[in-house]
């Protein structure tokens, strides 16, 4: 893995071969404060998905390394309910790669997960195989399915942000008050397409795959989600998939 292009750090020289401590140094948070980043995968001809309608499916060795890196990095995983469901997510683990890092970092072992779901519904996979305490859900006041879901996951971990729709400002807000104040966003399009039109999104991490699909695939966005002074921080490359870094117009970096 190697570096193309690097706007902050000067002592790593571009072109040259990252070792794991530079890799995360390159993905540091800035700050201390609540820091938003949202990561996504595309093709070269800008589908998010695989034939197979999955994004896993583009996926690449050297974006999961990063993508691996950047959970460490959080408190949590943000994601939307059909993600999770198209993705099979499950309780989630850091990567052994990564645990000594986050340890030295001072962030807790445990890494869970947050659903946002208007319906409140969440897979019952999920919700049978994850450990007390390891999911989150985001929803709000009309979800038909509040009270089951706060039965099985406890009411401390099921957040109520907003009246007929989600308000995802609250969201984030109360999931900083109650410590996750680093949240890696890992899609889908319409959730990563809401938190950008919520002005909520610090940091865009996207990964494009050397791969060709064609087809009709999504894009990594679905809706209102018109944004311009993007600033391009970081482009990392290994064996022809690029990750670039971009800082959104107003966060505490750019």
């Amino acid at each position: 893995m190697r570096v193309i292009l690097d706007e902050r750090a000067n002592s790593l020289a571009c072109g040259g071969t990252l070792s794991d401590d530079l890799l995360a140094d390159l993905y540091a948070v800035p700050g201390s404060g609540r820091w938003l980043r949202a990561t996504m995968v595309a093709t070269i001809d800008g589908s998010a998905t695989g034939a197979d309608g999955r994004s896993g499916s583009v996926n690449t060795d050297a974006d999961h390394v990063v993508f691996g890196l950047l959970r460490a990095l959080s408190h949590a995983t943000l994601v939307g309910a059909g993600t999770a469901r198209d993705e099979s997510y499950r309780a989630l683990e850091i990567d052994t790669r990564w645990v000594a890092m986050r340890a030295a970092a001072g962030l807790p072992p445990t890494y869970p997960l947050v659903v946002v779901s208007r319906s409140g519904a969440l897979p019952e996979p999920l919700v049978q195989t994850a450990p007390p305490g390891r999911v989150r859900l985001v929803t709000c006041a009309t979800s038909p399915h509040l009270d089951t879901v706060r039965e099985a996951l406890g009411t401390e971990h099921v957040h109520v942000c907003g009246g007929a729709e989600v308000d995802l400002s609250s969201a984030v807000a109360e999931l900083a008050a109650a410590g996750l104040t680093r949240l890696l966003a890992e899609g889908g399009p319409s959730l990563l397409a809401d938190l950008i039109a919520a002005d909520l999104v610090d940091e865009l991490d996207v990964s494009t795959a050397p791969t060709a699909v064609g087809g009709t695939g999504p894009r990594i966005t679905h809706g209102s989600a018109s944004r311009t002074g993007y600033a391009l921080g970081t482009i990392v490359e290994q064996d022809g998939t690029l990750m670039t870094r971009w800082v959104c117009p107003g966060s505490a970096w750019s």
